[in-house]
């Protein structure tokens, strides 16, 4: 039982961190219609932003801060002058795709030429203690991570459900023709939404990091696979299912690789692939997901 609950704990932490970077998957799915493939390297570059200014002497909460306003001009600059010049997603998809999946590798080389690829250490952001919870203990990491997580959830409900930016992200996402004739600055809500996506992938990246103690130029393409399973399996146009997709994604790897002999550590990541498969098969739109509906 003991060791049921660990990794039920375990399962919540690393399903609270697949779900941050599911859910700027998801912001920007919810803006553009995109399935943006460098939302993974985005995070990384951002970390190593967080790592460089901690290593400098900041601390680590402060660097976390920084690190996220600046991904926010980044992610705005990456929608103005890569994305936009390509043309809209309705009516040039492929050539869009194809510049985030050239962005992911630019990123990646990028971060290794700057900061190298030897691992360096990253530092526990809420300590190294743990908590007695009845028979079995959880890290002051875990609950730090499913605090972080509730709060942004609370704060993009209230952006999307209580705001006139969240409106007009809404609009965008159903109509962006109609929006522009209403008088919506498409192209600012875009711009809106590429920064809010990476600052909300600057913090996952962080977290992660955190959670592994480590960080090198590899550690965000598994991270991205469990985001697009997270994703997938709650529907790419709900926040919340980004939510529930990333804890149950966690749950089901954690528990797969301890309870599964021949899953064990090294198949957890065809687990996920085997999550996305079945997801798509049998329900499309994922769980809270919207049926698209289209006239013929």
């Amino acid at each position: 039982m003991d060791l049921f609950l660990d990794r039920f704990f375990l399962g919540l932490q690393q399903g609270a961190v697949y779900a941050s970077v599911a859910m700027a998957l998801v912001l920007i799915y919810r803006a553009t219609g995109l399935v943006n493939f460098a939302q993974g390297e985005m995070a990384l570059f951002s970390t190593f932003i967080t790592w460089q200014l901690w290593d400098d002497g900041w601390n680590i909460v402060l660097a976390i801060v920084v690190s996220m306003v600046l991904s926010f001009v980044g992610g705005a600059a990456i929608e103005r002058f890569l994305i936009r010049p390509v043309g809209e997603v309705k009516t040039n998809a492929l050539s869009v795709v194809i510049v985030t999946i050239g962005l992911l590798l630019a990123l990646n080389a990028l971060a290794g030429w700057i900061w190298g690829v030897e691992s360096k250490t990253f530092p526990k952001i809420f300590g190294t203690d743990f908590v007695n919870i009845g028979p079995a203990s959880i890290s002051y990491q875990a609950l730090g991570v499913l605090a972080v997580l509730a709060i942004e959830v609370v704060l993009l409900y209230l952006l999307f459900q209580k705001t006139k930016v969240g409106l007009a992200m809404r609009a965008v996402t159903s109509n962006s023709e109609s929006s522009r004739l209403v008088g919506v600055r498409v192209g600012r809500v875009l711009m809106f939404g590429w920064g809010l996506a990476a600052a909300v992938g600057a913090l996952a990246g962080a977290l992660y990091a955190s959670e592994l103690a480590t960080l090198d130029t590899s550690i965000m393409l598994q991270l991205l696979i469990y985001a697009f399973a997270a994703a997938t399996l709650g529907g790419f146009d709900s926040p919340v299912g980004a939510v529930v997709g990333g804890l149950l994604v966690g749950e089901v790897t954690v528990m797969l690789g301890g309870y599964v002999d021949f899953v064990g550590e090294d198949l957890r990541l065809g687990a996920a692939f085997v999550l996305i498969l079945v997801v798509l098969l049998v329900k499309p739109e994922g769980l809270f997901g919207r049926k698209l509906v289209k006239r013929v």
